[in-house]
């Protein structure tokens, strides 16, 4: 039977390549003569010819959309997802054969090829992770290469940590046709005024790139003042990318750059001794005092200001803020300063929607009225009902995990490993490293420790299993692998995401095995965590990890067990079909 197999995956990576040679070799162990199409980065693109389309006898599409499909028209051709054909390839051609029909392109494709000739619509896109560092960059490239692919002149701007990259300039934004704001913590949408806007999730954007783009053609909508936040389309409904989830890693975005700096300032006065900070007018005295004295003390109302910017946009600020300073002093710590964000947050925001005033004196309200009344119910609610409570409640978990014995350090060690490595930077990871981060202001280093030890397994683990085994991964696969173990060193869990997409019930196990045994390695040895970012480079610091060898053992022992467990479980039948069709290439 002659046959031709098309692949493409919305990143254009490794899954169109390996998706291509497992089809292939799957048709030669069927006897069939097959003419393959990669729409991918790893090799140019070599469309089949007319002569071989006129001579096929099946058409095999393994992707979202049937790539020009007039060419196809008469053809017997069966599509479906890439990921279907990965597990069991000779399962899916033989389906394939059995259930292709007659192809019919439809009219709308053929009015639409023109425009994609011509480069399509035209879209601007902003990124942006709490962190931004690894998914804020890997989204942009997904969507950059989803664009591409589908024929439109597509911009993406990052915002990431160290600001804004690849800046939109007014020009673009006026030109475009929409506007994707793949964004997990709040962003100024002003400068898009008028434009069609649609809202997800970097998560979103990167495992689903070419889904978003469509979707953001189809369902964008121009935002007025008061709806910026409420999209129709089914991505912006989720919790996740909406709302309280939302809100939070904004603040902790905000946050972040606070705790870092302040605990490697705190750790650089250590470097004198640890108690040398109170000797006044010392060096380690006045690093102490820019660390601990001011950072740390900035730590709070920053956190609970930026929650109330994302629900009220500016009007949130400054009672957001007073209401963190409040939580600080009274001592209900990181819980009451997220609690102040947000009750300062809803209360500006109803002000600014419900509070009606007449025409003259509106211009008032963003400076005067939201501010004084939102600052005033923000700080009588902290100081005579949730202040002390709340208090009293971090007082209580402090100390427990200040005094708790080795049994029970290891099972939060355990709990916060699997977290960190449950789903590579996504929530239930973003809930475990906020629950750090946040222990910090109350001078508890242990658990940020274990986090970040935990963090950095599954990238490192799956740089291991790339060296390893060998003869189990395709040369893509170990390329990837080795900028997996990299990434995995600086703490961005991330890297490991292309294997964990491809082979998500070998990997995710696989990684939560080493992340957990990590963790609680953490917590046994009584690690401590001054920063909590940096991975294996927080290591130059003096002092900023302790003790610095048990702690380097507990992540060398869960990266081996997550990188070996993980070579000995792989499948490694598709690399060998990969070397086979290479060497007869």
């Amino acid at each position: 039977m002659n046959t031709i197999i098309i692949t493409a995956c919305p990143s254009g990576m490794a899954t169109t390549f390996l998706a291509a040679r497992r089809l292939e070799q799957a048709a030669e162990r069927l006897g069939w003569q097959t003419h393959v199409e990669m729409h991918g980065e790893l090799e140019p693109l070599t469309p089949v010819t007319a002569e071989a389309i006129a001579d096929a006898d099946l058409v095999v599409v393994a992707a979202d959309h049937v790539p020009a499909p007039q060419r196809f028209a008469g053809k017997r051709l069966y599509r479906a997802a890439i990921d279907q054909a990965l597990p069991d390839p000779r399962a899916f051609l033989e389906r394939a054969s059995r259930e292709a029909s007659e192809f019919q392109p439809p009219a709308e494709d053929e009015a639409a090829a023109p425009q994609a000739a011509s480069g399509g619509r035209r879209i601007v896109a902003v990124t942006a992770c709490p962190t931004g560092v690894a998914h804020t960059f890997m989204a942009a490239e997904a969507l950059s290469e989803a664009g591409k692919a589908l024929g439109h002149a597509i911009r993406v701007e990052t915002q990431g940590s160290v600001g804004a990259q690849d800046q939109l300039t007014e020009e673009e934004i006026a030109e475009a046709d929409v506007v994707v704001l793949a964004c997990d913590i709040e962003v100024d949408p002003t400068r898009f005024a008028g434009k069609r806007i649609y809202r997800t999730s970097t998560g979103n954007a990167l495992k689903k790139a070419k889904p978003t783009i469509e979707a953001a053609l189809e369902q964008a909508e121009v935002e007025s003042a008061g709806t910026a936040s409420s999209g129709k389309g089914e991505a912006q409904k989720s919790v996740k990318e909406k709302g309280v989830y939302k809100h939070l890693l904004t603040g902790v975005s905000f946050m972040l750059p606070m705790v870092v700096a302040g605990g490697l300032l705190i750790a650089l006065s250590f470097v004198f001794g640890i108690e040398a900070f109170k000797e006044e007018g010392t060096l380690a005295a006045a690093l102490m005092q820019i660390g601990g004295g001011t950072a740390f003390t900035l730590m709070i109302p920053v956190l609970a200001g930026y929650i109330a910017y994302s629900i009220a946009d500016r009007p949130g600020i400054a009672p957001g803020m007073i209401g963190g300073m409040l939580a600080a002093n009274i001592g209900a710590g990181f819980i009451g300063g997220i609690l102040a964000g947000f009750l300062a947050g809803y209360v500006a925001k109803a002000v600014a929607q419900r509070v009606k005033l007449p025409s003259s004196v509106e211009s008032l309200k963003p400076i005067l009225i939201i501010p004084l009344v939102a600052s005033l119910v923000t700080g009588l609610v902290m100081i005579y009902i949730v202040g002390e409570p709340v208090a009293g409640i971090l007082s209580a978990l402090t100390a427990f995990l200040e005094n708790m014995g080795s049994a029970n350090a290891v099972l939060l060690g355990i709990l916060l490993g699997s977290m960190m490595c449950f789903d590579l930077g996504g929530p239930v990871n973003k809930a475990a490293y906020t629950f750090g981060v946040g222990l910090l202001a109350s001078e508890t280093y242990a658990p940020m420790a274990a986090i970040m030890a935990a963090g950095m397994v599954p990238a490192i683990g799956m740089g291991i299993a790339s060296f390893v085994a060998k003869s189990k991964f395709s040369e893509p696969e170990r390329e990837a692998g080795k900028a997996s173990f990299v990434l995995g060193l600086c703490f961005i869990s991330e890297g490991a995401i292309p294997f964990a997409a491809k082979d998500p019930l070998r990997v995710i196990p696989a990684c939560i095995a080493g992340g957990a045994i990590t963790g609680a390695l953490s917590m046994l040895v009584g690690a401590k965590l001054m920063a909590p970012h940096g991975g294996i480079f927080v290591l130059l610091i003096p002092n900023a990890i302790t003790p610095v060898l048990l702690y380097l053992a507990a992540i060398v022992i869960g990266s081996l067990v997550t990188g070996l467990g993980y070579a000995a479980i792989k499948r490694g039948e598709q690399a060998v079909a990969i070397q086979a069709s290479q060497a007869n290439a």
